[in-house]
């Protein structure tokens, strides 16, 4: 508990008390750092237009690469599909040490440039492989062997994909905190820019995949590879234009050292010290030494993880140098680096929940694909069909048409009503969007049911490898897709101004990785779900293979009702591990009492 004294001092003695305070935090500022000069707004068109590009040029080469190796260099199926996963998987993983070493040694206006050249060359390799004959395989014809890519086709394309996973480890965790740097942490008008620049990060996210799965993949694959990857590199070139033309103005914040070596010292203290007794008031005996040179905000005491205070209790052994600093930081640390390190622990278990919340959406990305397939995609009063791939479109759009709505509509009125800056706090954004989750899959289900109905009572085609073809229009997928949407709408962009803000400033490149480690451990789940599923539906003869190719066969259905429990219980989760989860410089506060943006600490550069 805090020990509350009743407040006696007069109105003048307040006043006098908070300007001396200024004069001191003024002076502090002045005489150690230079005054930081946040350019916001005018910041914005070139951090927006070098996201824009970059998710461009980044999403238009990836998005048809299987398509590509497929047709261009002559892989197998089972390999072709192997080297993308391989190359999503790495490049997700990336993030992790790219934000390592963003944080510890180069800073994010280094590490940005440096990842955004590297993006655009992988992209140019990639170009040439199909703008140059001899860089990929001879194109198979009706008759004769089809040949595969030699050694050095295969050497020159991975050397392509390398470039493409260095510039992506340094962009993807990188450039959010990079954006939201830009704006005073401590102005109003800062804070309401900053919560504005995360809805319009993923609104550029949402447009970029949209204009990749439609213009670009069309030229790609019915006008030119060539020109088809050119052009992505070309949009990644203008992204580094872009990106380097703003260097003037933006506010470039230093690394301060390895941010996992403090919170490891930590845990070494923290160990080392075990036996001792916690202090009966730690906010005021506990070491907490702040050097003049931290990045780090002032974190007030919480009581969570008690455990860790004992790496910042002094003892008889602990030396202290005369500038108030520690001589061994691996036996003594500050109680600011404990309560950086308990903002992460408290952090894990919410993104574990993201997890579990991630697999409706990839469900959304594949199985959806083969609904289409086995469904009428042909567009009414024509003669084409609406490739199957197309349809996560109808996801982009209602992202698209969503965030500008709610940031400019419904924002502004939930802020009046509710007192918070973001109009309802991030965790309950992230539980409504996982509330959409589970009613996406329950509406997956209904319509797969009615597609399978169809397909069996009127089919209007067979396909030869799949099956028949449900007279079922595709466009009933739409409401799926559209949830979907909507569920990231909430939690990821949630989840993004989420971990931005509940890391240490020293530690917000990692926690921009979290995201995409996500994504990655969520897809990888997701693929043992379905083998596991697969492999036990398909061995017992009366449940009969819930995922066989035909889905006439199968029970899809199921599947998606089983999803829609594990997102059930992920929610149930969730709001448990929330209700404990303490929002960084609340102190004892908890999540289910305040909503973040007003817990927000009053020192950004310390």
């Amino acid at each position: 508990m805090y020990d509350m004294q009743p407040n006696t001092e007069s109105k003048g003695e307040k006043e006098l008390t908070t300007r001396n305070m200024e004069k001191e935090k003024a002076a502090v500022t002045n005489s150690d750092e230079p005054e930081v000069k946040y350019s916001g707004i005018k910041a914005m068109p070139f951090v927006i237009g070098n996201e824009t590009f970059e998710k461009l040029g980044t999403l238009g080469t990836s998005s048809n690469l299987l398509v590509y190796f497929t047709t261009v260099f002559n892989m197998k199926s089972i390999t072709a599909t192997t080297v993308v996963n391989v190359f999503n998987g790495t490049t997700n993983f990336a993030t992790l040490l790219g934000a390592f070493l963003c944080d510890t040694y180069f800073g994010r206006y280094n590490t940005l440039g440096f990842a955004s050249v590297a993006s655009f060359l992988g992209m140019l390799v990639l170009t040439l492989t199909a703008a140059i004959a001899k860089l990929h395989p001879p194109h198979c014809g009706q008759s004769g062997p089809c040949s595969g890519p030699t050694s050095w086709q295969m050497a020159f394309l991975l050397s392509g994909l390398g470039l493409l996973v260095v510039g992506a480890g340094g962009i993807r965790p990188c450039n959010l905190a990079f954006g939201a740097d830009q704006f005073n942490p401590n102005s109003e008008s800062g804070k309401r820019g900053m919560s504005s620049f995360f809805n319009w990060y993923y609104f550029t996210f949402t447009f970029a995949m949209m204009v990749s799965l439609t213009i670009i993949v069309y030229v790609q694959s019915n006008v030119s590879w060539a020109w088809g990857l050119a052009i992505p590199a070309f949009l990644m070139f203008l992204s580094c234009a872009m990106f380097f033309l703003g260097s003037k103005i933006y506010v470039k914040v230093k690394p301060d050292g390895s941010p996992l070596t403090s919170a490891v010292r930590v845990l070494v203290a923290a160990a080392k010290k075990r036996r001792l007794k916690s202090p009966e008031q730690p906010w005021l005996s506990l070491y907490n030494h702040i050097p003049t040179s931290s990045i780090n905000s002032k974190i007030p005491y919480t009581d969570q993880l008690r455990v860790l205070d004992k790496a910042a209790i002094i003892t008889e052994e602990d030396t202290i140098n005369s500038d108030g600093s520690v001589a061994n930081p691996w036996k003594l640390c500050t109680m600011q680096e404990v309560e950086q390190v308990k903002c992460l622990v408290r952090v894990i278990p919410i993104w574990f929940s993201s997890l579990i919340f991630y697999i409706a959406m990839v469900q959304q990305q594949t199985s959806v694909v083969f609904q289409a397939l086995q469904s009428n995609r042909r567009l009414s009063g024509t003669r084409f069909d609406i490739p199957a791939a197309t349809y996560a479109v109808f996801t982009m759009l209602s992202l698209t048409l969503w965030i500008p709505l709610y940031d400019r509509v419904i924002l502004p009125k939930l802020r009046k009503i509710t007192g918070i800056e973001g109009g309802i706090t991030l965790l309950q954004k992230m539980a409504f969007g996982m509330m959409l989750a589970i009613l996406t899959m329950l509406v997956s289900a209904l319509v797969e049911v009615k597609r399978k109905s169809l397909a069996l009572s009127s089919p209007i085609g067979m396909d030869t490898r799949t099956g028949a073809i449900s007279s079922m229009s595709a466009f009933w997928l739409i409401p799926q897709l559209t949830l979907i949407g909507l569920a990231e709408a909430f939690t990821i962009i949630a989840q993004v101004e989420f971990y931005y803000k509940q890391f240490p400033e020293n530690m917000r490149s990692i926690g921009g990785s979290f995201l995409f480690v996500g994504f990655a451990g969520s897809n990888y789940l997701n693929g043992l779900l379905v083998s596991i599923v697969h492999h036990t539906t398909s061995r017992n003869g009366s449940m009969g293979d819930w995922l066989p190719e035909d889905l006439n066969k199968g029970k899809l259905d199921y599947f998606y009702y089983l999803v829609a429990g594990l997102e059930f219980i992920n929610l149930v989760y969730f709001v448990l591990v929330a209700r404990w989860f303490k929002y960084k410089g609340s102190g004892g506060i908890v999540a289910s009492e305040v909503g973040l943006e007003n817990m927000q600490s009053e020192d950004h550069l310390v």
